[in-house]
């Protein structure tokens, strides 16, 4: 029989990458993972909203990641993806370099992020999972998509 202090909490995330790092999401804030469609560009949007898809006939503003933490812009390739979340009530999309898997990560594993990961700061990081020898940056979306921000993006879908 399970002893009750036996059962591990786990929260399971979607990893991504950007650059050479990988990342997390849980899973409960992703809708979907799309391949990268036409951007329609928004004028007078914050310089890391690349614009808005239509998305099963929901207009969702997009947010190149790479721009939002300051990291170099790449090229969109076939491995390119879009994370489709929901921070409150909104949707928004992600582009990331790939998507990879789904994993379950013991809450345990889970650190307080350092000040900076990767040079990104570390008010968007929720955390740092140590899994075997892989670090896995789990992001704080409310941060990433701050209120003022977000604010902005629900307009873009008025």
């Amino acid at each position: 029989m399970l002893d009750h202090k036996d059962i591990v909490e786990e929260i399971k995330v979607i990893v991504f990458r950007l650059k050479d790092e990988e990342y997390g999401v849980e899973v409960n804030q992703v809708k979907s993972i799309e391949r990268l469609e036409h951007i329609t560009r928004v004028p007078r949007t914050s310089y890391f909203v690349k614009g808005v898809i239509n998305m099963r006939g929901i207009v969702t503003p997009i947010v190149d990641l790479r721009r939002r933490f300051g990291l170099e812009e790449a090229v969109y390739n076939e491995t390119t993806r879009v994370i489709i979340v929901a921070v409150g009530e909104i949707e928004v999309g992600l582009i990331v370099d790939s998507a990879n898997d789904v994993i379950d990560i013991p809450i345990n594993a889970i650190e307080p992020p350092p000040e900076v990961v990767g040079g990104i700061e570390a008010v968007y990081l929720r955390g740092v999972a140590k899994l075997d020898r892989r670090l896995l940056i789990l992001l704080n979306l409310d941060k990433v998509l701050n209120t003022d921000e977000i604010k902005q993006l629900e307009n873009l879908e008025a």
